[in-house]
């Protein structure tokens, strides 16, 4: 008999395996036939967008082809297979499951395509305040501050896109609603364990908007002198002159005092010692020095001058000043002007050069 009864529904349960299957079979080419849609949607706009802006050499047409090319052609086919099961009246509970992939999906690719916008923007910001100019005080303000709102944006949105992916799920929204009797405990918690995380953090936005250092400034820290390469949430990176990399962290710039040469302006004073002995000429050390700093490139008009700054025993102190356009120019005139006016002072005045002298008592002494 047990037979018999499985000989009898051995067709039926076949029948409904089958169906099952064919059932699963429209619904995925239903969703695969929606996204296939709408990538082609979206590879058609960007082929559109591609060719504009090659032809009108638009920047924000580049910008978008660039970066958010990949986000949008996974975003659109999702919104489309999401859209697929209302549009031709599937109920929701057949296809619960995919919607629930599909919608995470979602999420991430949405979080990815406004992190994208944000690099769209910063390359219209960057073509607007360029750094690469001259006087640049400006330009390095705003990329300083839009970088920063950058950084945090995308820590964010980062944040938001987990959330709503948990959020997505039962049993973590249970989990959610027992946590908050303790949200006061746990906050506390978190907040002594994290406290110099948030600190420099908390330091990042005042550094953004008041600005005691900005990106491509000239500072000179831990005694290293270098530039402000980059700012990050947590931490400073500074590019030493000998390209490598000094990484501080934040709260460094509010705690501890540091040089920086270009806080107001690009434009640096550079000076140069000499020890020579008192026989030299100034006169005609000052005519070489002001003839040679007036040719010279990287002086930018402003200052020259001689000073004998100090003397002694053994030599006099002269100070030679020059003015450069930032401090990349002062270093190299400095150097250049440094060697012409010592070669200058062996070529003429060899007997000029620091010395020290020792009297011999006679014979009869």
């Amino acid at each position: 008999m047990v037979f018999a009864f499985q000989k009898e529904n051995h067709p039926s349960m076949l029948s409904g395996l089958f169906d099952n299957a064919a059932e699963w079979l429209k619904l995925l080419m239903l969703f695969g036939g929606a996204a296939v849609a709408g990538f082609l949607v979206a590879w058609t706009a960007f082929k559109l967008f591609r060719w504009y802006g090659r032809k009108r050499d638009i920047l924000l047409l580049r910008s978008v082809n660039d970066n958010l090319r990949a986000p949008v052609l996974w975003l659109v086919p999702i919104l489309f297979a999401l859209a697929a099961p209302f549009a031709f009246g599937i109920p929701p509970g057949k296809v619960e499951g995919i919607t629930l992939l599909l919608e995470i999906l979602m999420y991430i690719t949405a979080g990815a395509l406004t992190v994208q916008v944000a690099d769209v923007v910063s390359d219209l910001v960057r073509d607007r305040y360029r750094i690469d100019v001259q006087d640049n005080l400006e330009e390095r303000k705003i990329i300083t501050q839009f970088q920063y709102i950058k950084r945090v944006m995308t820590f964010v949105v980062i944040i938001v896109v987990i959330a709503f992916i948990l959020l997505q799920f039962d049993r973590v929204r249970e989990l959610g609603a027992g946590l908050l009797t303790s949200a006061g405990v746990a906050g506390i918690i978190i907040g002594l364990a994290a406290q110099k995380s948030i600190a420099n953090l908390l330091a990042g936005f005042q550094l953004a908007f008041t600005q005691p250092i900005r990106i491509d400034d000239v500072v000179i820290v831990e005694g290293e002198w270098g530039k402000i390469e980059e700012i990050t949430l947590t931490y400073v990176v500074v590019c030493i002159w000998d390209e490598r990399r000094l990484v501080v962290p934040l709260n460094y710039f509010n705690e501890k005092p540091f040089q920086n040469w270009t806080r107001t302006s690009a434009q640096l004073l550079g000076y140069v010692y000499l020890y020579t002995d008192y026989r030299l000429p100034l006169k005609a050390l000052r005519e070489f020095y002001f003839e040679r700093v007036e040719q010279h490139e990287k002086w930018d008009g402003r200052v020259k001058n001689i000073q004998v700054t100090n003397s002694d025993r053994h030599a006099m102190e002269v100070r030679f000043l020059m003015s450069a356009r930032n401090a990349s120019d002062a270093w190299d005139l400095r150097c250049d002007m440094r060697e012409q006016l010592i070669s200058f002072i062996q070529e003429n005045y060899p007997e000029c050069l620091p010395r020290t002298r020792v009297e011999m008592p006679g014979k009869g002494a």
